[in-house]
């Protein structure tokens, strides 16, 4: 018997087999946790229970996605460029020149809609960390956002403080926000997306991995103190569908201390070039659970814990808590017996708390003890890799072809100019068209010196680092209302969009990572949605040769019974040789050709000129065609590199119109522009077609630009010139609009709803 007081141990627990458990409560199933007792043998211990609910939470086991999530390995591209792929913390590509980059995006909607501050700026802590471990330097994150409508009372509560957590806890840090997107539906009221993007740099040789090998090795525990604050944390909030009427789960949510991560961060740093672990697993989700069995699982096989010995913060933590809590900045390390000393000195030259908890073994066994008393005794793979998977029902959603079919080609379209410059204002002070400068100010984007492109750029980029030209590009893109309407092609055109923007910086797409964000698995539809976006995705990444590294499924994004729309948020990394050949989206040249690359359709399904004027969606979104996608990229980047072109912008939601806009008012310049002919100049201005982008061509260049183009066969259609003097934004023939008016119209929107 335990002479530890209510004390759950395994000798208790094989000799109380039908002792009652609130397994229910922590999220089991009851064939779930009828397994654990096969598993077992017995009857699992309190601290067993807990290790089981939260690594077999939807959160953690991709139960409801593995089946799905293979066909990223099965369809994976050839390639010579992914060093690390999907498993690790993180994807690695190969940069050239002996450095490697890893990038990676997850999700942290649920705690940021209980705490927006501290949900969001612990969704950038935890992203940050998992790059660390790769064994790589963090250099810059992004994010992508969510919200209800832009006036709705719950939009104005929780925007405020996600921005500001992102911003608070990634200015803390050190490390510049270059990118991302801020957009508003409806769907998002009571359960705001926030994403986030961290990207780190290492030499090849300087990869690491989490894994526990080699018996005898010492495990140690290091960073901030467990405290009772996360107890749960995202892989409880995530994991069942999120509804008002519950108990509050406020303490879940994790409070981040950005200042003790930036000290981690440089803490490890140095311990990893003196070379002075075996393995290292970062602390998020599942908190100690997942860092003991996941270490466990991929290394030796065993591992012998002293749980009383984990550093705490609230000393009345019982073991269930300890292991369950995802308090922040906290690290696990694989130290050999000889090189402890040396990684305690690092660790207390930054004044970073370290302890050894543990020992590798080769048992097979997850061994934990409490004052002596052993409370854990499991296989860690059975934790760790072998939770249920699930095949989930799958049905296409009921209303789904009368979506379709009704395409909104009878709703009314504006004719002339007058109504055509109308819709051009309506459009651009639009919120998801607006400027979004309200929210990327509060974000540092050039702390470190090495950002050489940041919002509202198509992609940022920064330099791998300061000894090097060489660069990376970075963009995340996702669009729900195309996606409602046809998830396949919805996440190709996320994917076609982030890849179509790292070309126009002048990088060349390398790899993939991706946030699938969607209601509960639970609900036929929602999984028919989510295997037709994770379709779509694999086999567009197979046509443009870029693999997946790696990424993050986010489930029960609902409130009740009602989705989110389905929000497949897909990042794309590129490489530059040189980053002084990169490629702005803003007209700066006088008297630079404005072309348009590629064709334009009559395409608006899922449209913003549908949501923001008729406030409908319907019909198909736009067609998405690869080749022409890397057609383009490919006279995109060859003209950057050699110096065809002045400009570039792609083209997407809000269409030609926007595009202009947003290149005039990046600097200030007017341009003049004539509609192509044959067109509707609704359609011109408006229609999404995809594959296409504006550029801005010297008059010296012209004739090897346009040779480019014709030698490729992509359609390249001069439509007007770059006016440095002028003040007009002037669509001859239609209307013209004065560049302040424009701006006006553009920049007021968020700063009229938010600013003080």
């Amino acid at each position: 018997m335990s002479t530890v007081t209510g004390l759950d141990t395994v000798e208790i627990a094989e000799t109380t087999p039908e002792q009652p458990q609130p397994f229910a409560e922590l999220g089991l199933a009851p064939d779930e946790y009828a397994r654990v007792r096969e598993i077992l043998g017995r009857r699992p211990t309190s601290s067993e229970l807990a290790i089981y609910s939260v690594m077999w939470s939807e959160h953690c086991s991709y139960k409801s996605s593995k089946v799905h999530l293979r066909q990223f390995g099965e369809k994976a591209p050839p390639t010579d460029a992914l060093l690390v792929g999907m498993g690790e913390n993180a994807g690695v590509v190969d940069a050239g020149d002996g450095w490697a980059v890893t990038f990676k995006i997850e999700s942290h909607n649920h705690p940021s809609y209980v705490e927006p501050y501290q949900g969001a700026a612990t969704g950038v802590g935890g992203i940050v960390r998992d790059i660390l471990t790769m064994g790589a330097r963090p250099v810059a994150v992004m994010d992508s956002l969510r919200f209800g409508k832009l006036g709705a009372p719950d939009t104005a509560r929780v925007l405020p403080g996600i921005v500001a957590g992102v911003g608070g806890y990634g200015n803390c840090l050190g490390l510049p926000n270059i990118g991302g997107e801020v957009y508003f539906d409806a769907s998002y009221a009571g359960n705001p997306l926030v994403n986030a993007l961290c990207v780190g740099v290492m030499r090849t040789d300087g990869i690491k991995l989490a894994k526990a090998d080699g018996p005898g090795n010492l495990v140690v525990l290091f960073g901030a103190r467990t405290g009772g604050d996360g107890i749960g944390g995202a892989s409880v909030l995530a994991s069942a569908t999120f509804d008002d009427a519950k108990p509050s789960k406020r303490p879940s949510v994790q409070v981040g201390d950005p200042f003790a991560e930036k000290v981690l961060i440089e803490c490890c740093l140095e311990i990893f070039a003196a070379d002075l672990v075996t393995g290292i697993q970062d602390l998020g989700a599942a908190g100690l659970s997942c860092a003991t069995t996941e270490l466990a699982a991929a290394g030796t096989g065993g591992m012998d814990v002293d749980l009383d010995l984990a550093p705490l913060r609230d000393p009345t933590l019982v073991p269930e808590e300890i292991l369950m809590s995802e308090s922040q900045e906290r690290m696990m390390a694989v130290v050999t017996p000889e090189k402890l000393e040396a990684f305690l000195a690092v660790c207390t030259k930054w004044d970073v708390n370290a302890t050894v908890i543990g020992t590798v073994t080769d048992s097979g066994r997850l061994r934990m003890k409490w004052h002596g008393e052993t409370i854990v005794d499991i296989p860690p793979r059975t934790a760790a890799h072998e939770g249920p998977v699930y095949n989930r029902p799958i049905e296409r959603p009921v209303d789904q072809d009368a979506v379709n079919q009704h395409d909104g080609r009878d709703l009314p379209r504006p004719r002339g100019g007058d109504e055509l410059r109308d819709t051009l204002l309506r459009l651009v002070g639009s919120p998801n068209l607006a400027d979004k400068s309200w929210v990327t100010d509060q974000y540092d984007r050039f702390v470190l010196g090495n950002t050489v492109l940041a919002q509202p750029e198509d992609a940022g980029m920064i330099r791998l680092d300061e000894s090097t030209s060489r660069g990376l590009a970075l963009s995340v893109d996702g669009n729900g209302r195309y996606a409602r309407l046809d998830p396949y092609a919805g996440a190709q055109l996320a994917l076609a969009e982030a890849y179509r923007n790292v070309a126009t910086s002048g990088a060349r797409p390398l790899a993939v990572t991706n946030c699938l964000n969607f209601g509960s698995p639970e609900d036929p539809a929602v999984m028919w949605q989510f295997s037709e976006a994770t379709r779509g995705l694999a086999d567009g990444c197979l046509v443009l040769g870029t693999p997946v590294t790696g990424g993050n499924v986010s489930f029960y994004n609902q409130t009740g019974t009602t989705p989110i729309l389905p929000t497949p948020v897909i990042g794309v990394l590129g490489l530059i040789d040189d980053v002084e050949r990169r490629t702005v989206h803003g007209f700066h040249s006088d008297g630079a050709l404005i072309y348009l690359l590629g064709d334009t359709q009559d395409e608006f399904g899922g449209s913003e000129w549908m949501h923001v004027v008729h406030d409908f969606l319907g019909g198909r979104p736009p067609a998405v065609d690869f080749a022409r996608e890397q057609l383009l990229a490919d006279v995109l980047i060859n003209s950057s590199r050699d110096g065809l072109i002045d400009s570039a912008h792609d083209l997407a939601e809000g269409g030609l119109a926007q595009a202009l806009a947003e290149a005039c008012l990046r600097t200030n310049i007017g341009a003049r522009v004539v509609l192509p002919e044959g067109l509707d100049p609704f359609v011109a201005l408006f229609s999404e077609s995809t594959g296409r982008a504006i550029v801005s061509v010297p008059r010296s260049e012209e004739i090897r630009f346009t040779d480019m183009c014709s030698a490729r066969g992509l359609p390249a259609t001069r439509i007007g010139v770059v006016d440095v003097l002028g003040t007009d934004l002037d669509i001859q023939g239609e209307f013209s609009v004065p560049l302040r008016e424009l701006r006006t119209a553009w920049s007021s929107t968020l700063p009229a709803r938010f600013a003080d």
